[in-house]
C-alpha cells in the first residue's frame, strides 16, 4: 500500500496559524498592551470574551455614524456663527436622536455579528480539527 499524502491544504493552515501567532505574539508584547490588560477594564474584558468581541463590532460600525454626526454638528455651528441659532439647536436635538437611534440599532447588530462569529468561530475549528486529524497520517 502507498502512503496517502496529506493535502496541501494542511500546510498553508499551518503555515496561516503560525503567522497568526506571530502578530498575537506581537500585539500581546506591546507594552501599551500589557498596560492596559493590567488594568481592572483589561482583566474584566479577558475574563468576558463575548463582550470584549462585541464592544469592538460597535466600535468598528459605529465610527462611520458618529463620523458624521460630528460633521453635522461641527457644519451647524458654523451655520450658528452665521445667525441661525434656533436651526442649530433643533437640527443638533434631531441629529442626536437619529444618532442615538442608529446607534441602538448598531449596538443590537454588533451582538447579533459578534454571535454570528463566535459560531462560525466555532463551526469552521471543529471542520479544521476534524479535517486535519491524526487519521489522515496513518
Amino acid at each position: 500500500m502507498v502512503k496517502e499524502e496529506p493535502p496541501s491544504t494542511s500546510k498553508d493552515l499551518q503555515e496561516l496559524q503560525r503567522r497568526v501567532s506571530l502578530l498575537i505574539a506581537s500585539v500581546q508584547s506591546n507594552s501599551k498592551v500589557v498596560a492596559f490588560m493590567k488594568s481592572p477594564v483589561g482583566q474584566y474584558l479577558d475574563r468576558h470574551p463575548f463582550l470584549t468581541l462585541t464592544l469592538l463590532v460597535f466600535a468598528a460600525v459605529s465610527a462611520v455614524p458618529v463620523g458624521f454626526f460630528l460633521l453635522l454638528v461641527v457644519l451647524t455651528s458654523l451655520a450658528a456663527f452665521v445667525g441661525v441659532i434656533l436651526l442649530e439647536g433643533l437640527v443638533i436635538a434631531v441629529g442626536g436622536f437619529s444618532l442615538l437611534c442608529v446607534l441602538c440599532g448598531l449596538g443590537f447588530m454588533s451582538l447579533i455579528m459578534s454571535g454570528t462569529i463566535v459560531v462560525s468561530y466555532m463551526v469552521v475549528s471543529s471542520l479544521i480539527n476534524y479535517w486535519i486529524s491524526p487519521s489522515w497520517y496513518t
